[in-house]
């Protein structure tokens, strides 16, 4: 087998791993249920980037500017399998239209950071922003 091959067709191109963000989320029994979170790939990362990028006319130059909180929502709903912020019943019994919104009025603070933290590291930023500070 050459080397290409392995390139071609890699054991798995995406990968999912349960978290706990917090012990708020309780089911039946009184179990914490785990949020599930999947890799995403770098041209999601790309489509992401390019929806998180806004043109602004500044005297009469047109830049682009990166919105980086958006970008960070749109990460999350994103890389989120479970709970599916997308979801109908999610959007409604937050009061939204917009899924973006979902995970800010459903996470406190810090577990929206740790929701973050997670997706960031199984796709692989985690290691990018190690080695930047070294």
């Amino acid at each position: 087998m050459s080397k290409l091959s392995v390139f071609l067709h890699p054991v798995s191109t995406q990968e999912e791993k349960e978290v706990i963000i917090s012990n708020r989320f309780l089911d039946e029994d009184g179990a914490i249920v785990p949020f599930r979170i999947r890799s995403l790939t770098q041209e999601e990362n790309d489509a992401i980037t390019r929806k998180s990028t806004r043109r602004i006319k500044e005297n009469g130059q047109s830049t682009e500017w990166f919105d980086s909180v958006d970008f960070c929502r749109r990460l999350v709903v994103a890389a989120t399998v479970e709970p599916d912020f997308s979801s109908r019943e999610l959007c409604e019994g937050f009061g939204v239209m917009d899924p973006l919104l979902v995970p800010g009025k459903m996470l406190f603070s810090g577990e929206y950071s740790k929701l973050l933290q997670a997706i960031k590291e199984l796709s692989g930023f985690e290691n990018l922003e190690d080695e930047a500070k070294n």
